[in-house]
């Protein structure tokens, strides 16, 4: 016996009902889902969240035929930062579940991409089963090739291959005019390399969020646009003098004394930039949203702290190594380490210390209304 409402949900996680169609997420309610099914079916008829949605309506008649409590709905992500989708989709799914008062649920997907979001759904309602929608067609060559081309024609799919190898290509051949063509191939395999680590270690949806966060800021009249353009900028400065310093201090002890020796001219506006951004960040956070003052205040502290730590790190390491121009000699190496690990590890625990201190300051403000606790949409 069945207890309580069953959920027939059907997940599209790049979002081609909005991106393709204009339909909105959450949509809820059998007649709905039709709608969206059939407009996403009008705007592309071969896309395969069509099939998906018809399949979740005709799970959800075939639940209500045999007298069950079900309730279906779609949700969608987004189509081009699949990050920010999941977490649309897990707040869209409370939503549902708070609304609709189901107690378990049903998966329709149209692939593996979209079952990657089924931890979230299982955070927040039992799984009772997942149902893969396959659409059955004839293989040929021909087929394979219009598939490709219509993968290549969407923009999240073009963006991640298209772009690489159309720099690696426009790398080449500038390597080639300026007469440098044995070291073409290096410059592209380097580009291309440091291209997918920006890719698999998910700087791109960083960057991706810190972009909107400086619209969002910029639209507001925020301090955080300013600080962040001059923190921006404060990075580039030191990887210029990061890679200004392997030139002056270049040696053969290795990748690690490489790395070091960037650190060792680039921490100290590595370090300013965070600076500069946590302080705007702290100064809008303060006019605006004061309650939440506890959670930024700490962040100059940590960041200062961190460079501090590697910058002393650094001249300790590169002391002792072969480098005849280096001004730091073993001995000075040590004490700078030492005090450097002092003066951070201080740094961090009166970070912490402030922070307390301004958490008891704000729910004192909150007992006497003078702070309000509701916060501002980012």
């Amino acid at each position: 016996m069945i207890i309580g409402r069953t959920l027939v949900l059907c997940i599209d996680r790049d979002d081609d009902l909005g991106y393709k169609a204009g339909v909105k997420s959450p949509i809820i309610g059998r007649q709905a889902c039709l709608d969206a099914a059939n407009s996403l079916a009008l705007a592309d008829p071969e896309e395969s969240d069509v099939n998906a949605i018809f399949q979740a309506v005709k799970t959800y008649d075939e639940l209500r035929t045999r007298g069950e409590e079900v309730e279906i709905t779609v949700l969608t992500g987004n189509h081009m930062h699949m990050l920010e989708g999941d977490r649309k989709i897990g707040a869209d799914l409370d939503m549902v579940v708070e609304k609709t008062g189901v107690s378990s649920c049903i998966l329709i997907s149209d692939g593996v991409e979209d079952e990657y979001v089924l931890p979230i759904i299982q955070s927040r309602i039992p799984v009772s089963g997942v149902q893969r929608v396959i659409v059955t067609q004839m293989p040929n060559l021909e087929g394979t090739y219009y598939i490709i081309k219509k993968l290549l024609d969407d923009p999240k799919i073009s963006q991640t291959f298209l772009i690489p190898v159309g720099l690696a290509m426009l790398i080449y051949a500038i390597a080639y005019l300026i007469g440098y063509p044995e070291g073409a191939t290096v410059i592209v395999v380097g580009a291309i390399g440091v291209y997918l680590l920006f890719r698999g270690l998910g700087f791109d949806e960083f960057f991706s969020y810190t972009i909107s966060s400086l619209k969002v800021a910029l639209r507001r009249g925020r301090v955080t646009f300013v600080s962040y353009i001059v923190a921006f900028l404060m990075v580039i400065v030191g990887i210029i003098i990061g890679l200004y310093n392997l030139l002056v201090y270049y040696s053969d002890e290795g990748l690690l004394s490489y790395v070091l020796t960037f650190a060792y001219g680039a921490i100290g506006w590595f370090t300013a930039a965070g600076l500069t951004s946590s302080f705007g960040r702290i100064l809008d956070v303060y006019l605006n949203e004061t309650h939440d003052l506890g959670k930024v205040i700490v962040l100059p502290f940590f960041l200062g702290a961190i460079g501090i730590i590697i910058y002393g790190i650094s001249i300790y390491i590169l002391s002792f190594s072969n480098i005849e121009k280096f001004p730091f000699k073993s001995v000075d190496g040590i004490q700078y380490a030492i005090f450097a690990m002092i003066g951070g590890l201080a740094l961090a625990f009166f970070g912490v210390y402030i922070q307390s201190a301004v958490n008891r300051w704000i729910k004192e403000k909150e007992k006497e209304g003078t702070i309000q606790k509701n916060t501002l949409t980012p």
